[in-house]
Order: structure tokens, then sequence, then C-alpha cells
């Protein structure tokens, strides 16, 4: 049974969305993920988001772009975590869509994450599950110390090549 769920607007935030997809999958937590408008299609999104909570789901990600109302009206209708994922736009570069998602009103929270912040909503997701799951918080554990691995490694080839180098290898 899927623990997440990740919706968004547009097909067109898929690559976005898809880095929440893949940390999920590799911290091992099980996901649905769809494209679902709070606009175009109100019916349809009004019962994804009441029947979320039944369905299993623990933590809703929800992308959306310029006025992105999803994360707000999922926030509004499941009474679970939602994490909102706002969209860089070519209007205004994606403020729009940040802005949309952190000013909800008192009561209705939507946790926030960067613009076009798909890994990292996956990541907190994962850190809310694992308020209740040992396992979890060991494969996060893990996983934070693979990241600490990884730049120590690093920081020592910098150490042994020299920055002219490592740049060189970097554009390769």
């Amino acid at each position: 049974m899927a623990k997440v769920g990740i919706v968004m607007g547009s097909d067109s935030d898929m690559p976005v969305m898809a880095k929440a997809a893949e940390i999920l999958e590799e911290l091992g937590v099980k996901f649905e993920i769809t494209v679902i408008s709070a606009h175009r299609e109100p019916d349809i999104f009004f019962e994804y988001a009441k029947s979320a909570k039944e369905r299993g789901l623990k933590v809703i990600i929800a992308g959306a772009g310029k006025a992105a109302h999803l994360p707000g009206m999922c926030a509004a209708l499941f009474p679970l975590p939602v994490i909102g994922i706002p969209m860089k736009t070519s209007d205004l570069g994606g403020v729009d869509s940040l802005y949309s998602i952190v000013q909800m009103p008192s009561g209705i929270p939507v946790a926030t994450v960067a613009i076009n912040g798909g890994a990292n909503a996956g990541i907190l997701a994962a850190k809310i599950l694992a308020v209740s799951d040992e396992e979890l918080l060991g494969r996060l554990e893990n996983y934070s110390e693979n990241l600490k691995n990884d730049v120590v490694k690093k920081a020592e080839k910098l150490d042994q090549i020299g920055y002219k180098e490592y740049l060189a290898q970097m554009k390769k």
C-alpha cells in the first residue's frame, strides 16, 4: 500500500516530481504518482484528496506552478502532512508558485521546499514517515552518511589534484 501520494498539476512537472519518486524508491518507501488538476478537473481532484487517507496515504507531495493551488487544496482536504513543491515558471521564475504555496491561511499549513525541490520533498516525506518507522530511519541515516562520504571524497580528490584539474574533470 502506498504511503506517499505524489501529485502534479501538469505532466510538464514530471522531471521535478520524478526526483521525489526516485528518492522514495531509494529509501524503500511506497508511493503513488499521478497528474491531477484542481482547476481543470475539480471533481476528480476532490475525490483523490478526500479518499487519500482511506487509501493509506500518510503524506502528499504536491507540485504546482503559477497560481499553485494544488498543494493548498490538498492540505485543505487531507488531514495529514502535505509538502508543496513550487515549480519554476517562465513568467516569474517560480517565485509566483513559491508565494502561492507558502502563503496559506492559518490552520491549513503546507510544508514547502525550494523551487523545483523534488528530491528534498521526497526526503522530507521519508523523514515524516520515519518518526514511526525505525527501519526507514536507519535507511535515512545511511543516506545522510553516504552524502557526507561523497563530499569527503570530493574534498580529498580536490586536495590531491588541485582545483584546475578538478574543474577540467568536471567539464568532461
